[in-house]
């Protein structure tokens, strides 16, 4: 390849290229599921607590299909050419407002999530009540649902993989790119946090970001037995200010450009987002560039 491309954090190089092409050819009947879970074998593509990258790898493959250099089986999801998520069943739930004074809900419970009853609702709450929705998750992953005393589900927050190339962000820790690529999961971006509509109490968002603060870096080291130093969010400026994260202490660092980062021809204009960073250890800058 003339110039290196690198796709999920991955150089694409043409050996690679060629062993997803030979495993199409021989395995006719292969969902992208399974090609994908293949792969991450054969590559040794894991997270650092053993988990296949299977998502992260289905990323992977879509994107080089993107770019030309294979050719995928149809997504059994698809319609129309557009990759559908599959539509989630309405939930019965409680929309009686809920107001007054942040003492008057304790204690607030922040649980995680992972399956069940408490997982289809979580999803549900983002599809139904975020501008984002819900659409599922790659990589390592939290998920956090808010309850009041009476166990009313006050909101829901999410954290995720963080982004790959962030100006502002890789300036401040002044990484290098190979370093970065070896340390970029001890970040997590915060990429879903909703407060339910019917609830209406003051100070309740920085509250819940200053709780699940002191707690998340214990919460990966369990779950995915790493750390992580610095907390990330992109807010996005037309729709919100970023006083809730400014509230709880959160840095404000710069702008994104606005557009994707396969967007090299910049011909994609996206929204522009507030930067916020939350250093979860005072070293973390020596801690990230290690």
């Amino acid at each position: 390849m003339s110039k290196e491309l690198i796709l999920q954090g991955r150089p694409v190089i043409d050996e690679d290229i060629e062993s997803v092409k030979k495993l199409l050819l021989e395995n006719p009947g292969w969902c992208r599921s399974r090609l994908s879970r293949e792969l991450c074998k054969k590559w040794d593509w894991v997270t650092p607590s053993g988990q296949m990258k299977d998502m992260a790898c289905r990323s992977y493959l879509r994107k080089l299909e993107q770019h030309g250099y294979i050719q995928l089986p149809p997504c059994r999801s698809r319609k129309n050419g557009v990759y559908a998520q599959r539509p989630l069943m309405p939930m019965l739930h409680d929309r009686t407002p809920i107001i007054g004074e942040l003492k008057g809900l304790y204690p607030i419970e922040i649980r995680m999530v992972e399956r069940g009853y408490e997982l289809d609702l979580f999803k549900y709450y983002l599809s139904a009540y975020h501008y984002l929705g819900w659409s599922g998750t790659v990589g390592e992953n939290l998920k956090y649902l808010v309850l009041d005393q009476s166990e009313r589900v006050l909101g829901c927050m999410m954290f995720g993989a963080s982004a790959w190339k962030v100006e502002p962000r890789d300036s401040l820790i002044g990484w290098d790119a190979i370093t970065r690529k070896r340390n970029l999961s001890l970040i997590s971006n915060n990429n879903r946090f909703l407060i339910l509509p019917w609830v209406r109490i003051k100070h309740l968002a920085s509250y819940i970001l200053g709780r699940i603060c002191r707690r998340i870096g214990l919460d990966f080291m369990k779950k995915y037995n790493h750390p992580v130093y610095l907390l990330e969010t992109f807010v996005e400026k037309e729709r919100f200010k970023g006083t809730c994260y400014q509230a709880a202490n959160w840095k404000y660092v710069g702008d994104t450009k606005g557009r994707g980062k396969l967007d090299t021809k910049k011909e994609y204009k996206l929204p522009l987002k507030s930067i916020w960073l939350y250093p979860l250890s005072e070293s973390y800058r020596e801690q990230l560039k290690k």
